[in-house]
C-alpha cells in the first residue's frame, strides 16, 4: 500500500477572524458589553463586511456573542452550570418542578424503531412526556421520556383529567413508584430538529447536546429519556462515578461526585 500525500488546506478567511475576533473579545471588553458595529470592526481589521458576518455568525453560534435587537451584538455570559446526575435529578430524570416543567404527553403504538430501543414489541404503547429544562427562566434543554405501559402495569393507575402536561404529571407519579436497578448514559453532539428548536426558542439546526438515559427496573428497561441540551449554554464534564454534569465554561473544570 503507497502513502498518500496530505495537502495542506488553507484555513477560510472568516474563521481566522473568528479567532483574531475572540482574542480581542476576551481581552477588550466584559460580558454583557457591546462590541463594535460591523462598518467599525471591518475597518479595523481590514475585512469585507461578507466575511466579518460570518465570523460573528460563527461566535453567536458557540455562544460567544448574542445579537439583540436595537442595541446591538453583546459579549454572551458564559454556560451555566446544570447539574444532570441522578443524584440532583431523582428518579427517573426528575428533578424539581422548578427546574423541568412538563410540556405535554403522547400515547401512541410503538414504532419499530422506538420498539428496538425501549425492547418491547411494536406497536405496545409507549408514554412520551415532554418536558423543558429551565435555568435562572432560560429554557436550556428539553426532554423526551419514553415509557412503555409494559413497565407502568404493575402500578395502579393514576388518572389526570385536563391537558396533556397534567397527563404527563401523572405518568412521572407513576414512575416514583418503580425501584431504579441501574441507568446508563450517552452523550453525542447533534442539531435541533424544528420541534426541539421551538422549545429551545433556537433555530432549527443550532448545535445540541443529546443525553441518553436508559432506566432500569425488575430487570428491564423501563424507561429511555432523551434530553436536548442546547449546546452554547451547557459543557458536560464526567466524573469517576460515570454520571453527568454540566458545569460553567469558566475556571477549574468539576467532576461528579
Amino acid at each position: 500500500m503507497g502513502t498518500a500525500q496530505l495537502t495542506a488546506v488553507p484555513e477560510p478567511k472568516y474563521w481566522h477572524l473568528r479567532t483574531v475576533l475572540l482574542r480581542a473579545i476576551d481581552s477588550e471588553f466584559a460580558t454583557g458589553e457591546v462590541i463594535p458595529n460591523e462598518r467599525d470592526l471591518s475597518a479595523r481589521f481590514g475585512v469585507a463586511r461578507a466575511t466579518l458576518r460570518q465570523a460573528l455568525d460563527q461566535l453567536e453560534l458557540e455562544g460567544r456573542l448574542v445579537r439583540r435587537r436595537g442595541i446591538g451584538t453583546l459579549v454572551a455570559a458564559p454556560r451555566v452550570g446544570v447539574p444532570v446526575s441522578r443524584r440532583e435529578e431523582g428518579w427517573p430524570g426528575g428533578g424539581p418542578e422548578q427546574s423541568w416543567q412538563t410540556v405535554d404527553c403522547a400515547i401512541a403504538p410503538a414504532t419499530e424503531q422506538l420498539a428496538a430501543a425501549l425492547n418491547v414489541p411494536v406497536g405496545e404503547t409507549v408514554y412520551t412526556v415532554r418536558r423543558v429544562r429551565l435555568n435562572q427562566g432560560q429554557t436550556v434543554a428539553t426532554e423526551s421520556l419514553h415509557v412503555p405501559d409494559s413497565a407502568l402495569a404493575s402500578l395502579p393507575e393514576i388518572r389526570s383529567a385536563g391537558s396533556g402536561a397534567d397527563e404527563g404529571r401523572a405518568v412521572l407519579r407513576r414512575l416514583e413508584r418503580l425501584t431504579v436497578d441501574g441507568e446508563s448514559r450517552a452523550v453525542e453532539l447533534g442539531v435541533a430538529e424544528a420541534d426541539e428548536a421551538a422549545l429551545l426558542q433556537r433555530p432549527p439546526g443550532t448545535p445540541v447536546l443529546v443525553v441518553t438515559t436508559q432506566f432500569a427496573s425488575g430487570g428491564k428497561l423501563a424507561a429511555l429519556a432523551v434530553a436536548t441540551y442546547r449546546a452554547d449554554t451547557c459543557r458536560l464534564t464526567f466524573g469517576e462515578t460515570g454520571l453527568v454534569e454540566v458545569t460553567p465554561v469558566a475556571g477549574t473544570v468539576r467532576t461528579a461526585s
